[in-house]
């Protein structure tokens, strides 16, 4: 693959950094077509909130729309303003909804506010706007959206005629889980009384279900990007974002000496280590760091770093700026000053990375921070 485009993020010469990131937008795209199959006749939107996960939501965006994908889902008002510019045509979802402050940028941009309250339904229609709205039901998540009843009366008084109804799972991830069913029941029953609208409830886990869950619309988001999404399936996505921290410098260890902060790890052999340019201040979380460390559970003591697909061990607490990573058992041409350690992508899944710090791929990629040389393939 050859590089496309490159995004700085800031950086005054990113050939000096310590971290980079490389994306591949062909991923991204082979993994919507993947999800676009599974949403069988339903239509499949892109959720590209929280700067595509991580991923740039600039570059994953256009490279969707390109391939077919109409709509759209972010966070807030902001997010679609700066959506808009890029893709003028496209049908682009507030997840957050309509209040008073967000009016202008709403109208302005001609973005679709996903109404979650009464509240949000008054402040909308009072403002005598005439552009399409979504509603959002709760069926059981108890986060944003109306109950059903209050759905059914807004559909018997017509207080709003949405271009979409939706809802959202709770335990999408848990394909046995009861409350699925309850969900799919009570969002079915509901969307019967907006028969004009299409209705949206599979989320990336949800798509898995099938056509019972699939309705008009889905919006996949961490299944694009090359995350798990279901706890029972071997995820088939393909990996999208590839995280590496450049080798600064080596030392030797003696035996019986001990690594980072805390005192965490006593070595039972000379060591030759490879101190690497990035942390916690990166995204790469304290509680990836390892042996002596709580959240250290689920991946193998050896298993935090890759050289050309050779795993090796992260040793001792991760720190603001620097990782530590046993290269002892490399050649000795392998795992020196200037080369390039992969934290997680080809070698390391993202999900196994984010395991080892007691977290999930979703909060791994959107906490990476702004350091990164990013290169887009």
């Amino acid at each position: 693959m050859t590089s496309i485009t490159s995004q700085t993020g800031g950086l005054a010469d990113p050939a000096a950094t310590t971290a980079r990131l490389t994306i591949d937008l062909s991923a991204i795209v082979e993994n919507w077509r993947t999800m676009r199959a599974l949403s069988g006749e339903a239509s499949c939107g892109a959720a590209v909130k929280g700067n595509a996960y991580g991923t740039g939501m600039a570059e994953a965006a256009v490279a969707l729309a390109k391939a077919g994908c109409r709509q759209f889902f972010v966070a807030d008002a902001n997010e679609g303003a700066a959506l808009r510019k890029l893709l003028p045509d496209a049908e682009i979802f507030i997840l957050s909804g309509a209040f008073d402050a967000a009016m202008p940028l709403l109208v302005e941009n001609r973005l679709t506010p996903v109404l979650n309250s009464l509240d949000q339904i008054a402040a909308w229609t009072s403002a005598g706007n005439d552009r399409p709205a979504a509603l959002h039901i709760d069926t059981g998540m108890n986060r944003l959206g109306i109950t059903p009843a209050e759905a059914v009366e807004i559909a018997e008084n017509r207080a709003v005629e949405p271009t979409l109804v939706m809802s959202h799972f709770a335990c999408a991830d848990s394909p046995d889980h009861p409350l699925n069913a309850i969900q799919i029941e009570r969002f079915a029953e509901v969307r019967g009384h907006f028969p004009e609208a299409r209705a949206s409830l599979a989320n990336s886990a949800g798509i898995h279900m099938g056509d019972a869950a699939g309705f008009d619309l889905t919006r996949p988001g961490i299944a694009l990007y090359g995350g798990e999404c279901r706890n029972d399936l071997p995820n088939p996505m393909r990996p999208v974002a590839k995280a590496e921290a450049r080798i600064l410098t080596n030392r030797v260890a003696k035996a019986g000496e001990t690594v980072s902060y805390g005192a965490t790890v006593t070595l039972g052999r000379d060591t030759r280590i490879a101190i690497c340019g990035i942390g916690y201040a990166d995204g790469f979380h304290r509680s990836s760091s390892g042996s002596g460390v709580p959240l250290r559970r689920e991946v193998q003591q050896a298993g935090m770093g890759a050289i050309e697909g050779r795993t090796v061990p992260l040793l001792g607490r991760v720190t603001m700026d620097l990782l530590m990573f046993d290269v002892t058992d490399l050649p000795e041409t392998l795992g020196v000053s200037g080369q390039w350690i992969e934290l997680f992508g080809e070698t390391i899944p993202l999900d196994d990375a984010a395991r080892a710090a007691g977290t999930i791929g979703y909060e791994l990629l959107t906490s990476l921070g702004r350091r990164y040389a990013r290169r887009y393939i």
